[in-house]
């Protein structure tokens, strides 16, 4: 494999996790023993990841032990998390990105299955799981093999999972759509998938399949009192 770097998203506010985000940033909540994003970083070191860049804001300095205890990890401040969506967090790390394929990544994700990050990823891609029926979360239309749209809602479609891999050329080019873009004020409530839903015109990006439980979001208090009880194995 070919060096490589990640950027992981940590910088949000985790509203829907309180009031046990009012202490802890949603990142770091743990799961087995284990904070969150560490399931993350974990992952891309055993891949051989050479430079990870954690993006954060709420309570930034709890994150500062990670500097400490994984060789190659770097933290960078987003000052804009209160106000805009994750753009801003791509955009505080733009002048650290662009010479490597590289991993974008949300940090509230449980890497349950840590090899689905040890395979070779010939084009640009993003993680997807297969769920039939309807949803209102975030999916991805396809044709071809090649995703076409990045949209809310949709019927037995790939949803997104937290996770992305672009080529050091696909990476350019978001790069440079995120600094052309960031100064007008309507940027600020893009996520930056709807940046890479405008360039599918110009990236060809696919869907990398996964198993439904590989990668998991956790959003609320269940939703992390369920994994906790699936990882020890107690049920209700």
């Amino acid at each position: 494999m070919n060096q490589e770097m990640a950027v992981i998203m940590a910088a949000g506010l985790g509203c829907r996790m309180r009031p046990l985000t009012e202490k802890i940033p949603k990142p770091l909540v743990t799961v087995g023993g284990i904070p969150l994003i560490e399931t993350m970083i974990q992952s891309l070191l055993k891949r051989g990841v050479k430079r990870i860049f954690v993006v954060v804001g709420y309570k930034k300095e709890m994150f500062v032990y990670l500097t400490e205890k994984y060789k190659g990890l770097t933290l960078v401040e987003n000052r804009e998390y209160k106000e805009k969506n994750n753009i801003s967090s791509l955009y505080a790390v733009l002048d650290r990105i662009g010479d490597q394929n590289c991993f974008i990544c949300e940090a509230d994700i449980y890497v349950r299955n840590p090899s689905v990050f040890q395979q070779e990823f010939a084009s640009s891609c993003y993680f997807g799981k297969m769920v039939p029926g309807y949803s209102d979360d975030w999916i991805f239309e396809t044709s071809g093999g090649q995703i076409t749209g990045i949209k809310r809602g949709g019927t037995n479609s790939y949803h997104m999972t937290g996770a992305a891999y672009l080529l050091r050329q696909d990476l350019q080019v978001l790069k440079r759509e995120i600094q052309s873009i960031y100064p007008l004020p309507e940027t600020g409530k893009l996520f930056w998938d709807e940046v890479m839903d405008r360039l599918l015109y110009r990236i060809k990006i696919s869907v990398h399949e996964i198993a439904v439980n590989d990668l998991i979001e956790i959003d609320t208090l269940d939703e992390l009192d369920k994994i906790r009880r699936e990882v020890i194995g107690v049920k209700r």
